[in-house]
């Protein structure tokens, strides 16, 4: 496990339940310690957040802007947080819509200690107009840059940001799995179990899951765990078009693992969702919707399917695929645990970040 020497800072806009497993590990890997800056989501994002207990947490003040497209979000406090805790290197969200970040930047410079941007990548904006220059101006304050995914690294490069200081720290929330991967037999226990774990919102797609199954044939079991805004639209769609759907409720922790354990294969139609690795990490093959690039690297021909988000046509015919061949199903799921185990989780992703520091500080 590599070590970074000094004492670190690092900055959020808020602090979401699932990111907490990362940032105390990465704290431990941190000699001098490790400071973290966050504030509250709006009451609309729903998001849960959590309380970290390696890393020490400064709560923002965050003043949120705007909505939609014209989000805007400053982070009071910042700069009095820096003085106090005085850090060696600091890791900010490379996100030009929080509107503290400049100034954070610029005091850390002014003492000659070097700032992290990390975010998901810059997708290439119109060539026409101010937007380009913005960008790279805002990209090119950074000493280095984190990107969640290789397809962001690009985004980065293609700015003109210096490929030698871009570094992949694969997006995740899962640590190395300590138990065995789960059993399943030869044969569908009488007929498949597909699983959706997951926020229930619009953009999950859960309606097109529920029409899939419908049309399958194959009547499989359709496990849907999780809460949102969605949900008594979705009962009441299920109860027309696939009645015999299973809607559980959340579920968190220890509580997710029977409903990973006997499910034959993971759908997730929409954008979005973290449960992926989750459900890859006990040893399930997946079919998730093309995103922002975090997905890439993840979801590969060995391991699942990847289809246009919006394309119904699309979804039915995976699933139909997916299921056709259980001996492929169960090396696909064989293949997801070993990724996992092997390349895509929270201590490799710590050890980016703990490389990316320490290329920049020597």
């Amino acid at each position: 496990m590599s070590k970074f020497s000094g004492k670190l800072g690092l900055q959020q806009r808020v602090l979401p339940s699932y990111r907490v497993p990362f940032f105390d590990l990465l704290a431990g890997q941190c000699e001098g310690g490790m400071n973290l800056f966050a504030g509250m989501p709006r009451a609309v994002e729903m998001i849960a957040s959590g309380k970290t207990e390696v890393a020490k947490l400064t709560e923002a003040k965050n003043i949120h802007l705007f909505g939609g497209m014209f989000y805007l979000c400053h982070q009071q406090g910042f700069i009095n947080w820096l003085e106090e805790t005085n850090p060696d290197a600091l890791i900010v969200e490379a996100n030009p819509r929080y509107l503290a970040t400049p100034s954070a930047v610029k005091w850390m410079h002014a003492r000659r200690r070097k700032v992290i941007g990390w975010g998901l990548g810059a997708k290439s904006p119109s060539p026409f107009g101010r937007r380009v220059g913005m960008r790279e101006r805002f990209i090119n304050q950074f000493d280095a840059m984190l990107s969640y995914s290789q397809r962001g690294a690009e985004e980065y490069a293609a700015l003109g940001f210096p490929r030698e200081k871009i570094f992949v720290a694969h997006n995740s929330v899962s640590p190395v799995p300590e138990f065995s991967m789960p059993a399943r037999p030869s044969t569908f226990d009488l007929r498949p179990t597909l699983l959706f774990v997951g926020r229930l919102q619009t953009r999950k797609r859960i309606d097109s899951l529920l029409r899939a199954c419908a049309e399958l044939g194959t009547n499989p079991r359709l496990i849907i765990v999780g809460d949102g805004p969605e949900r008594a639209v979705l009962e009441a769609f299920a109860k027309e078009v696939y009645p015999s759907a299973e809607f559980i409720g959340a579920k968190h922790g220890a509580e997710l693992k029977p409903y990973f354990a006997q499910a034959d294969l993971f759908v997730l139609p929409g954008t979005g969702g973290l449960a992926v690795q989750e459900a890859m990490s006990y040893g399930l093959p997946v079919i998730v919707a093309k995103g922002d690039g975090t997905q890439d690297d993840l979801v590969r021909e060995k391991n699942g399917w990847q289809i246009p988000p919006e394309d119904y046509g699309a979804l039915l015919a995976t699933m139909k695929n997916a299921l056709s061949d259980i001996a492929r199903l169960r090396r696909m799921g064989e293949e997801s645990f070993r990724i996992v185990s092997e390349e895509i989780n929270i201590q490799k992703m710590a050890d980016v970040f703990v490389t990316a520091l320490n290329s920049i500080t020597n």
